[in-house]
């Protein structure tokens, strides 16, 4: 197995996982390492003058693998001509130059780099006559076998638990064939098909059996989004509705898993359930906040036995029961203020942010022009009504998020008003009115852009700052105009550390969402960690503190928060009118994920929920809370 790896907590594999797995920090670092294998895999059969047979994926996890690959063959001389691939699937129907089909993706991210002869490579072909399917499959099927079978297959892992496009109840023997997609696969593609109502509903993919007769095979999973089904698939039974779990047959595969996809592994999610563990101040704290979900008590009503009869007996050869309790207790209770950026004049040992300086310059860096006031509205709104410098960074224009429809409305309340002017918005109007589809138009996009700046001026002149305290910096990788970004560049960069550099802040809040890693919000949060490490040095930066939030859809687990804001019924309403500012993503949200409840009744629930998780677990009742992570650079 050449996959090493670097683990946090329990680093070795336990009894509770049935597929070889390895955790890494980050997606990038694995994704080097598995085009590594890869990479020697190709150049191993080059020395034996045989073809390497290359099992490949699409989506977003093999996208930096892909990356890694063309890097090598531009700067060591990789080269792919003796590679065979098969893609795993292809939609259906789908023409092959669709900019969502597989042919396309696979083009711009790896095959229009790389010395791969064509003739060598097989996608699965999305035009054919549906009578002729069944004997185009047995076919593709025949290539690989006559290849010489699959030597190495990357995969990823839908949230269904399909490998391939195998969803629930596939069969463990299934061959390449047209399946049906399930519609959490399907809605998971809508943001690159806008809407979900535009993904095919089948799709032509490789078999279980096909997959199974891989030589080797390697899963890629990032982000929290994908640990329920990544436990399921290591820790559960072999299932057929989670089709990834059949792997635990196959006698040469490993899962490489980022931390956030590997959170609901018994390793992480409770290590003292596989052993001995390093108890370390945080991982103390993560124990006692599960034994109180798991006992249902609050802290300080946990007794000796809920320790000993839940496998947390090792704890208690340090501290008795009652310590364990205070000490969680006090660290809770300590992070729990009304004054986010540091009570003046104030002991703050005990408080999570400092008393000095009183007034502090403080940065809220927003991935989309509404992260801001849907992520931390009423902490926000606490720094200004405390006399605080606050600046709002919008990193993005999030002009792909406005519908055509709203785009069209602006013009014609704009026609109407001004009829003589500028034709081109005349024009504007009768493109939007006649193909309402058109979506990268640069100056349908350019508008768009304009509409959510004035939302979110809108917003923060509800909040009472000033517009020359609100940044706009349009950073390039987003500027596509389609949901597909470019990869962050130096530009990027620059203009992050310009603004950071200028405003010399006391205080960076900033997007700590890292469901996936090819998302806005962390290649946003990437930049600016990236620019934080490269002037940690400049004397500003010695008196800065970061703090990160989530967005709507997660909240940071209890035993990693260190501030939490709480909120009073009148902030809670506050927020939700700061929210409505932003009207083009209030009831026609273009990308608005699996839940469909509007984003101010989602950040509410959530809000109430982690109140709620305080209240529980023994600390004061509050209405909200929103909750933050320093991060120490």
């Amino acid at each position: 197995m050449n996959i090493s790896h670097k683990s946090t907590g329990a680093l070795e594999q336990t009894r509770f996982e049935k597929i070889h797995s390895v955790i890494f920090n980050d997606s990038k670092e694995a994704s080097k390492i598995v085009a590594k294998e890869i990479a020697d895999l190709i150049i191993k059969k080059q020395k034996q003058n045989k073809n390497c047979v290359l099992g490949l994926a699409t989506g977003s996890s093999p996208i930096s693998v892909y990356q890694e690959l063309v890097r090598m063959h531009k700067e060591e001389n990789l080269s792919f001509k003796n590679v065979i691939t098969f893609n795993l699937d292809e939609y259906y129907p789908m023409k092959k130059n669709d900019i969502n089909s597989y042919h396309h993706f696979m083009g711009i991210h790896l095959f229009d780099h790389i010395d791969i002869e064509k003739k060598n490579i097989h996608i699965p072909d999305g035009t054919i006559q549906k009578e002729k399917i069944n004997d185009y499959c047995i076919k593709y099927e025949k290539q690989i076998v006559d290849s010489g079978g699959i030597d190495f297959q990357l995969l990823g892992i839908g949230r269904t638990g399909h490998i391939g496009f195998n969803e629930p109840g596939s069969n463990y023997n299934s061959l390449t064939r047209l399946v049906h997609l399930d519609y959490m696969t399907r809605n998971d593609a809508r943001k690159s098909f806008y809407g979900i109502e535009n993904v095919p509903n089948t799709a032509i993919t490789m078999g279980i059996r096909t997959i199974r007769k891989s030589k080797r095979i390697v899963l890629m999973a990032w982000g929290n989004n994908k640990s329920t089904v990544v436990q399921k698939a290591i820790e559960g039974e072999i299932d057929s509705n989670i089709p990834s779990s059949f792997l635990q047959k196959h006698n040469n595969v490993t899962f490489v898993l980022d931390e956030s996809a590997s959170e609901d592994l018994t390793r992480i999610k409770s290590p003292w359930r596989t052993g001995s563990c390093d108890w370390d101040e945080e991982l103390k704290a993560k124990a006692v906040a599960w034994l109180c979900k798991q006992t249902g008590k609050s802290i300080l009503n946990l007794t000796e036995s809920d320790y000993n009869e839940n496998n947390l007996s090792e704890l208690l050869l340090s501290k008795s029961y009652y310590d364990l309790n205070l000490d969680f207790y006090k660290r809770l209770h300590r992070s729990i203020t009304g004054w986010p950026g540091g009570k003046p004049y104030s002991d703050d040992k005990v408080r999570p942010e400092r008393s000095k300086p009183a007034k502090k310059r403080v940065l809220i860096f927003s991935p989309h022009p509404d992260d801001d006031v849907i992520s931390m509205g009423g902490t926000f709104d606490r720094l200004v009504s405390q006399g605080h410098e606050v600046h709002i960074v919008y990193q993005t224009s999030g002009n792909i998020a406005v519908n055509n429809s709203d785009v069209l409305k602006f013009l014609e309340v704009t026609s109407s008003a001004f009829p003589n002017s500028k034709c081109e918005n005349k024009n504007l109007i009768e493109i939007l009115k006649d193909n309402n589809e058109i979506l990268n138009h640069p100056e349908v996009r350019k508008i768009a852009g304009i509409i959510r700046e004035k939302e979110s001026l809108a917003a923060t002149r509800f909040f009472g700052i000033p517009d020359s305290q609100v940044h706009f910096l349009k950073l390039p990788f987003y500027e596509t105009g389609t949901v597909k970004k470019n990869p962050p560049e130096k530009k990027d960069f620059e203009i992050t550390k310009d603004i950071i550099s200028n405003l010399k802040p006391h205080q960076i809040y900033a997007a700590g969402d890292l469901a996936d890693p090819h998302g806005t919000h962390k290649v946003c949060l990437d930049i600016l960690l990236s620019v934080l490490d490269d002037i940690k040095n400049k004397p500003f930066m010695k008196d800065c503190w970061v703090w990160l939030y989530r967005g709507a859809w997660h909240e940071w687990p209890i035993h990693l928060i260190d501030m939490a804001v709480p909120m009073s019924p009148n902030q809670v309403l506050r927020k939700r009118k700061a929210i409505f500012y932003h009207q083009t993503q209030k009831d026609n949200v273009m990308f608005q994920g699996d839940d469909n409840r509007e984003f101010w009744v989602r950040t509410e629930d959530r809000n109430r929920a982690i109140a709620k998780k305080f209240r529980d677990i023994g600390m004061s009742d509050y209405t909200a809370i929103e909750t933050f992570k320093r991060y120490h650079f």
